[in-house]
């Protein structure tokens, strides 16, 4: 198993328990979805009856992302100027840590395509919300949540050249 973790603040990020495509070279989509937690059960995949559904709402249960559950992302809140301004510095330590590794071709690519992605968040701003790693490390990276087409179903989008891979 692989355990992505930010190269800025080390926090686990996600796994590649969860399914994950590539997007544009630049950034990885990893699917979630909302599940419900009920205070002092266990969930083990059996299928509650009509009233035990209706309890678990009832008796202190709540629903969180799966990803910012296991792996601790802490939701934070940022306006269109201040989501710009923290990408700016991160962007520049990303290309600083790509440029460590003595590829200046990877620094070059990573810049032309972060440049394109950008615009494409913008352009969406509106429909993300933001995630930091367990520390809340403000030079680290922020993950986006966003919902499919559906409106239903979420997925996070994290920065693929701002994750190093663990093996467990």
């Amino acid at each position: 198993m692989l355990l992505y973790e930010d190269v800025i603040s080390g926090d686990e990020m996600f796994s590649d328990a969860f399914p994950m495509k590539e997007v544009d070279g630049i950034a990885y989509e990893v699917n979630c979805q909302m599940i419900t937690l009920k205070e002092g059960n266990v969930d083990i995949g059996a299928n509650a009856s009509a009233e035990e559904q209706e309890e678990s709402l009832e008796d202190g249960a709540i629903t969180v992302n799966n990803i910012a559950h296991s792996f601790r992302l802490q939701a934070t809140a940022y306006d269109k100027k201040a989501y710009l301004s923290h990408l700016k510095g991160y962007m520049k330590a990303v290309a600083e840590k790509l440029a460590a590794k003595g590829d200046p071709g990877a620094v070059t690519e990573f810049k032309a395509k972060a440049n394109d992605f950008v615009k494409k968040i913008v352009g969406n701003f509106k429909d993300y919300e933001f995630y930091t790693g367990e520390n809340m490390n403000a030079d680290g990276m922020v993950a986006l949540l966003n919902y499919r087409e559906d409106g239903v179903t979420p997925y996070f989008t994290f920065w693929k050249h701002g994750l190093k891979e663990v093996k467990l």
